[in-house]
């Protein structure tokens, strides 16, 4: 059995594969335990390590250093890579506050550890390991590793995982219990807080909705829909037309004329109906797509065409000429769950699904022309993933000299890919770059990335973690749980009582701005809709951007 063992403990590239893969998959298996419905989820993996790390099953330097960052770059530009498209859109309405107070909460934190750091002279170096394993921020714990590594000529520090792992544990049980402490501190009826946040959504939501008026308004009877439009000045879709004269249907375009009685099918945002109502005439109740389907299902058809020819990826959807061309209209935009309006100088990107209404002829040739086939969305682009990576980490070792800092600042094997993947993501349609990925792959990449950042990084940590936590590291466990409660404390209830935010949005707010999903997983049991994933959503991004950033400035003043 020589071979085994020295299979085990001799290094080499079957050895180092070994333990990384029987390091992932026992911690995997492990994640399926819960204590009172709560998960660790993959962190178990970097428990996994440390038990195979201080039994001296190890990797060699060159290959652990090769495995963590490599694995942190994949997880965290897949992450960049999903945000991205949202994290310019969660500054418009009520995402300023929601971040605004996300920030909070990390600059908080920062100053907490700091303050833990000059009251009781632990080593910075392990509180950073601490404040991250307390805010459940990994990515932020794969920057601060990068920069002292950068910093120390490709050395580790292994306090920073030790900090971490001690401190993970009861921050997962602290975040949730904060936001159950919450609720009986407020005094939240859940009733209550569904009906305001009715009365507040009503007419907010960013999906269309299909409507039909009978235009009675003289002011715009006799006109063309081009004239009407004109005069209306908002944006909606008119597709078709009932003419009350005939009873037949029309596709119309900017020279179609609309009379007195004539039944208008628009698709307008929903904040818009009543205006609508008001300028072209009553709604007609009943008359909704499936409605109009039936009515003109012999002479128009109505089908959703999915955009895979990368050809049209980054072009507006007005230089396509549809109308002029096929006679076909476009009622409505769909991307990642999200109903667009068909401006005509909307960007079209891989992926997008247009709601195209005509006669079935025509929009056969759309469907041929912008590709529709859905089994190609399931390739994966590759160029654009290795491209922007590529670009990620010369972004990330570009050296950055700011005023008053001894050593240039850099962005890191962490920052680096963050901020391009988010570039890339919103912007790299406007370039012909096809950044398109399907959830599943997106949730692959990143899965395989985390796992093999915490199995690296446990394994390295586990050789002297024992005996780390026997000599006063026992005194992390609380010095994490007083990072993790005091920020959520104070800024909970800043966002109730200064701001007036409803329970589940503040609920929200703390699992994006902790990324920590087991707290929006509990979150999302106890709402009644999707307020709590749409505030995690709109602070996750910037939340995960300054975790990252400032675990880089913390190791800076550290040194």
């Amino acid at each position: 059995m020589s071979w085994l063992d020295s299979l085990f403990f001799n290094p080499g590239v079957a050895h180092s594969v070994l333990l990384v893969a029987l390091v992932i998959a026992i911690g995997l298996y492990l994640s399926r335990i819960k204590i009172c419905g709560i998960s660790l989820g993959v962190t178990w993996i970097l428990f996994v390590g440390i038990i195979f790390g201080h039994f001296g099953l190890l990797l060699d330097p060159t290959t652990s250093h090769f495995v963590k960052e490599f694995g942190l770059i994949l997880f965290i530009y897949s992450i960049g890579i999903q945000v991205g498209p949202g994290f310019f859109e969660s500054f418009k309405q009520g995402g300023v506050k929601l971040n605004g107070l996300a920030a909070a909460m990390v600059l908080l934190a920062g100053v907490t550890c700091f303050v833990i750091h000059k009251a009781t002279g632990e080593d910075l170096f392990s509180m950073i390991g601490v404040l991250y394993g307390a805010v459940t921020n990994t990515p932020g714990l794969g920057a601060a590793q990068q920069t002292y590594s950068d910093m120390m000529n490709g050395a580790n520090n292994p306090n920073f995982a030790s900090g971490y792992a001690v401190a993970y544990p009861l921050a997962v049980v602290g975040i949730i219990g904060c936001i159950v402490l919450f609720r009986y501190i407020f005094r939240v009826d859940f009733a209550a807080e569904q009906k305001q946040y009715e009365e507040e959504h009503k007419s907010g939501t960013d999906n269309l909705e299909a409507v039909t008026f009978e235009a009675s308004n003289e002011g715009i009877c006799g006109k063309t829909i081009g004239d009407i439009q004109k005069i209306i000045g908002r944006k909606s879709v008119i597709t078709r037309i009932q003419h009350c004269s005939t009873n037949e249907i029309e596709l119309v375009d900017d020279n179609t004329v609309l009379s007195k009685g004539d039944k208008v099918f628009l698709v307008v945002s929903p904040f818009e109906i009543p205006a609508f109502e008001a300028l072209i005439g009553k709604r007609v109740e009943g008359m909704a797509t499936a409605e109009w389907d039936k009515m003109d299902r012999n002479t128009l058809v109505c089908e959703r065409i999915v955009v895979t020819n990368s050809e049209f990826n980054g072009r507006q959807l007005g230089s396509l000429a549809l109308r002029r061309r096929y006679n076909v209209s476009i009622s409505r935009v769909k991307r990642t769950g999200v109903d667009l309006m068909p401006d005509p100088q909307l960007i079209l990107q891989v992926g997008d699904r247009l709601t195209v209404v005509g006669e079935e002829a025509n929009v056969r040739k759309v469907q041929q022309m912008v590709g529709d086939s859905v089994k190609k969305l399931d390739e994966p682009n590759l160029m654009a993933i290795f491209l922007g990576i590529s670009l990620g980490v010369l972004l990330g070792s570009m050296p950055i000299l700011i005023p008053g800092m001894s050593v240039p600042v850099k962005l890191g094997l962490a920052g680096g890919p963050l901020i391009v993947s988010i570039l890339v993501s919103k912007f790299g349609p406007k370039f012909k770059l096809v950044t398109f990925t399907t959830s599943s792959a997106n949730l692959l990449m990143r899965q395989i990335g985390i796992c093999m950042f915490l199995a690296a990084v446990g394994i390295g940590a586990g050789d002297g973690f024992i005996d780390t936590v026997l000599n006063g590291g026992y005194w992390w466990v609380l010095y994490g749980f007083i990072i993790t409660v005091v920020p959520i404390l104070v800024v909970g209830a800043i966002s109730r009582y200064v701001f007036k935010l409803g329970y589940f949005s503040i609920a929200g707010m703390i699992s994006g701005a902790l990324t920590d999903p087991p707290a929006l997983a509990y979150g999302n049991s106890i709402c009644p809709n999707d307020q709590v994933s749409v505030a995690y959503s709109t602070v996750y991004p910037l939340s995960m951007f300054l975790r990252v950033i400032s675990a880089q400035v913390l190791v800076l003043i550290a040194f």
